[in-house]
């Protein structure tokens, strides 16, 4: 393993608040792509 410490996946400062994700896990990803794909197909049907 390199010694290197890795970049952050994520990384927030604003002010006195700093919070820092390593690693963004897969479940996040997919329930933020389900949620994503649902709110734009609601917006789409409703537009017709």
């Amino acid at each position: 393993m390199s010694s290197t410490p890795t970049r952050p996946a994520f990384e927030l400062r604003m002010g006195d608040v700093h919070l820092t994700v390593q690693r963004i896990p897969g479940w996040l990803v997919t329930a933020l792509a389900t949620a994503v794909g649902s709110a734009l197909a609601a917006w789409f049907t409703s537009l017709l």
